[in-house]
């Protein structure tokens, strides 16, 4: 379904800050309060809003050491079961299939190197992982959080 260009600035503004009241969100795009609810009550029955959450910045749990992983397969390893091997994993905060030799990429945090270095060995002991291949962060240098990336 593709958005209209007013849906669209709501769910924008949503993503920004989804604490935000309806009031101000019609204040930005130009309805009523009464208004945005109704639209946004229909793009949660579309779908299109699929929940509301708190994105917490993992240094403030500790956890200042970030990196990738790239899972590598047996070949009969489906997405669903990567999905379910890695989301018992707390330190797991994203995980994707992904193109080229890799099957999936991980991006993990931890709050020190050994921790890191226990979670890429219990992942890579999964039953499913062939291999695995990781990088750390250094330095982040672009996080967006809004519409149009995952939250």
């Amino acid at each position: 379904m593709r958005l209209n260009q007013l849906d669209e600035r709501i769910v924008r503004a949503l993503a920004e800050d989804a604490r935000r009241s309806y009031a101000d969100i019609g204040a930005e795009v130009g309805l009523s309060a009464p208004a945005v609810k109704r639209r946004v009550d229909r793009l949660r029955e579309q779908g299109v809003v699929t929940g509301f959450t708190v994105r917490v910045d993992p240094a403030a749990l500790g956890w200042e050491t970030e990196g990738f992983i790239e899972m590598y397969c047996r070949s009969n390893t489906s997405p669903e079961d990567i999905r379910r091997g890695l989301e018992r994993y707390p330190e797991v905060v994203s995980a994707s299939t992904v193109t080229g030799d890799a099957d999936a990429i991980v991006q993990v945090f931890a709050s020190d190197m050994r921790h890191f270095e226990r979670v890429l060995e219990r992942i890579a002991g999964e039953p499913f992982v062939e291999r695995t291949r990781s990088v750390l962060v250094l330095s982040p240098l672009v996080r967006r959080h809004g519409a149009g990336s995952p939250a």
